[in-house]
């Protein structure tokens, strides 16, 4: 008969063998709760831009670096095409606590409680991206930024998403050739307002409703950058193109403060790092993004219509004297934000 101990004994060597190295490290990690490469903080990044897009590209740039720099403990999942939910579904889950991020610009900051940010999506207030880049290094900026954080919103990094330009079923050479045209814009006060200034009828709606909707006549138009109004296939519907550039839109990659306080202070910067380093990659392709988008929908059939630019600027100039946006604005604002840019 076997004797039992001698049985226990050959059974615990075996299943010591087979089991792999346990590193004083991994056990202290597993204690502690901290993540690893097997179990690594998941963050979901949610975008309207289709896949293929400069920003879906400048994303998986985001992901790798992410990545990289944590040594595969913060992983980033990618839902292009609004896969995640609209923009205000994903603003409350953030706000809520979800691990969710994504772009935010200036006029959705000024809804949701940081006016004087709405100021960024004025028409015409930029003319470069040079411009662009002296308002984010300023101080006014950073103050922005704490108001955002003061409204549950961190704001990681910002990126040049593009110069918004305008493409229409018909041609526009004027403000008075907007007159009557229903032009699909971001549901967001400013660029209503904006639209409006220029003679158009503005039509919020979600833009992976914006094909159809210029399909059945629903709108008209719409405007975005070269990348987007190429990347969506607008143009099959839409074939007369204005490069107004009436925004440089400076978007901004943003989480719920709720997440991102529940990060260590080295998760954090490594998110914020990688999201700048994506940043420069987007922000160096942009151009020439731009012109291969453009030349590919005026070899699809894109007519891009000459028009008369200072026209635009004079009819956007009572803008700037809108009621409601002064009631949102801090006094002074607009003179603050023009001695910046030294205009």
């Amino acid at each position: 008969m076997v004797n039992r101990k001698y049985l226990t004994a050959i059974f615990l060597c075996v299943a010591f063998a087979g089991m792999s190295i346990i590193s004083v490290s991994d056990i202290s990690e597993a204690a502690s709760g901290a993540p690893s490469s097997a179990n690594p903080i998941i963050i979901q990044v949610g975008y309207e831009n289709a896949p293929g897009e400069l920003i879906d590209r400048a994303c998986q740039e985001w992901q790798k670096n992410l990545s990289d720099i944590s040594a595969g403990t913060m992983q980033i999942q990618l839902f292009p095409s609004s896969q995640l939910g609209s923009k205000d579904e994903l603003l409350d889950q953030m706000i809520a606590g979800s691990n969710v991020v994504t772009l935010v610009n200036g006029g959705i900051f000024a809804d949701r409680g940081v006016g004087d940010f709405g100021i960024v999506f004025s028409p015409y207030l930029f003319s470069s991206w040079e411009d662009v880049e002296k308002l984010t290094a300023s101080d006014w900026w950073n103050e922005q930024c704490s108001t955002a954080e003061g409204r549950h919103l961190k704001i990681l990094a910002p990126w040049h998403y593009g110069s918004r330009h305008t493409l229409t079923k018909r041609p526009v050479k004027s403000p008075a050739d907007l007159k009557g045209l229903k032009i699909r814009v971001p549901n967001n006060t400013y660029q209503v307002k904006g639209i409006q200034a220029v003679g158009a009828t503005p039509t919020p709606m979600p833009l992976t409703e914006v094909y159809t909707a210029l399909q059945q006549g629903v709108i008209d138009g719409l405007e975005n950058p070269l990348t987007t109004l190429e990347g969506g296939a607008f143009y099959e519907v839409a074939s007369y193109l204005i490069l107004d550039g009436h925004i440089y839109d400076e978007t901004m990659w943003t989480c719920g403060t709720d997440f991102f306080n529940s990060l260590s202070s080295e998760q954090q910067n490594w998110l914020i790092e990688s999201a700048k380093k994506a940043g420069l990659y987007n922000n160096n392709e942009l151009e020439a993004s731009n012109q291969a988008a453009l030349e590919r929908m005026v070899s699809n059939g894109v007519q891009v219509v000459d028009f008369n630019f200072s026209e635009f600027q004079t009819a956007a100039a009572p803008y700037y004297e809108d009621p409601e946006l002064l009631a949102g604005w801090s006094q002074g604002l607009v003179e603050k934000v023009k001695t910046i840019l030294g205009k």
